[in-house]
């Protein structure tokens, strides 16, 4: 098959050019970077330019992997794409669902109204995902709706920093700053295994939405897969969630913060998600521990920590000198 990835040089992008190639795609690019898999024909160009697809739209292919966010960029692809392709694959979010609170919705929830706006992520993605329908039809389209994505390569740490902090506490002598609160849900979905659906996606036979997300778990699951990654024996030290939020702590992702940790019931939901029909479909993914193990030996190989999220070594002692 003649697959063209619209991107091709980032983490997710990257891993599907490279999934695209072992299954033995001729593929292209089209991206502004320059590093692309061996292999891999690049085709450098800038979508915010009208013609960025000029030199891509005269030739015909089998399908279109797009992961963009910036709806702009997808109407025009879908534009230039639609009579020379057979089938549009779309990366789409879970953050396009009007609700985060409902636990185990699936792909018929309600969504977002659509926005042009790219930093309005899931209503950016919603009028993205209507673009590509409105172009190709649901019958030549398939639009993967992604959970958490997560594995070697994360660099908003959101995957890595649980089982890089245990090495870390394990290494120095420091106790696991961690919620009290370890029954809310958590979902990862490998990058590998994402890549590997998409280009699956990409031959065929999977149309319409699929939410690809990884296995439910709880956060208590979550960190004891982290540890086990770790190999680490160390302390934990439990935190309510007013006293974290109290001393600085952020949700979530981000500087000073607790990746995966959200306190906010009204956004339950969003780690929530079964993919019963993507699994249908051929989902297929790798146990979680397989996962961190892959990524804390990333996360070691990095210069900066904690990488992209999570609490620094200063962070733990200043948010622990009262205990």
């Amino acid at each position: 098959m003649r697959i063209l990835v619209l991107g091709g040089t980032a983490w997710l992008g990257r891993t599907v050019v490279q999934h695209a190639l072992d299954a033995g795609h001729d593929v292209a690019c089209v991206a502004r970077g320059s590093d692309v898999p061996a292999g891999a024909r690049l085709v450098q160009a800038d979508r915010d330019h009208d013609d960025a697809l000029a030199v891509v739209s005269r030739e015909h292919w089998d399908a279109v992997i797009d992961v963009s966010r910036a709806p702009e960029h997808v109407r025009r692809a879908v534009r230039d794409l639609e009579p020379v392709a057979d089938r549009y694959v779309f990366v789409s979010t879970v953050s396009v669902y009007a609700s985060q609170a409902e636990r185990g919705a699936d792909e018929h929830a309600a969504v977002l109204d659509p926005s042009d706006d790219p930093a309005e992520y899931g209503a950016a993605k919603v009028a993205c995902e209507r673009a590509v329908v409105d172009a190709f039809g649901a019958e030549r389209t398939s639009i993967a709706r992604a959970g958490l994505v997560g594995g070697p390569g994360d660099h908003t740490g959101r995957s890595g920093y649980w089982p890089w902090r245990f090495a870390r506490a394990a290494a120095i002598g420091r106790a696991v700053v961690i919620p009290a609160r370890t029954d809310r849900s958590t979902s990862v979905i490998d990058v590998r295994d994402l890549a590997d659906w998409l280009v699956g996606a990409a031959e065929g036979g999977r149309a319409g939405v699929h939410d690809v997300a990884g296995e439910v778990l709880t956060l208590r699951q979550h960190l004891d897969a982290a540890r086990a990654a770790a190999a680490a024996d160390v302390p934990v030290v439990p935190l309510a969630d007013e006293v974290l939020l109290e001393r600085g702590v952020a949700p979530w992702a981000g500087a000073r913060s607790l990746p995966l940790w959200i306190p906010d019931d009204d956004h339950q939901g969003m780690n929530d998600r079964p993919a019963h029909r993507a699994r249908s479909a051929g989902l297929m993914r790798r146990p979680l521990a397989e996962t961190l193990a892959d990524v804390l030996a990333w996360e070691q190989l990095q210069p900066v920590h904690p990488h992209g999220a999570g609490l620094s070594d200063d962070d733990v002692d200043e948010i622990l000198g009262d205990e």
